[in-house]
């Protein structure tokens, strides 16, 4: 926490935006894993699924996790 405010700013806000952009690309994900499954795009069935099941963990975990580690880093952890 020895950084100056502006430098802390800037990192929460590039933080906040990663953070955002790994729930935009899930929903994503979501969106076309279910386009999959339901043959409006030409692949495999379980690929679809798959991708539709990794979409939903992604945005529900993936924030949680990229800040655990975030936060795990700031205190000089590993």
């Amino acid at each position: 926490m020895s950084e100056p405010p502006n430098q802390q700013n800037t990192v929460a806000a590039r933080r906040f935006t990663i953070m955002n952009l790994v729930r935009i690309v899930s929903v994503f994900g979501v969106a076309g894993g279910i386009a999959i499954a339901r043959e409006v795009v030409a692949a495999p069935y379980w690929i679809g699924v798959a991708l539709a099941v990794a979409g939903v963990a992604a945005f529900f975990f993936g924030p949680a996790i990229l800040a655990k580690r975030w936060k795990a880093a700031d205190r000089g952890e590993k």
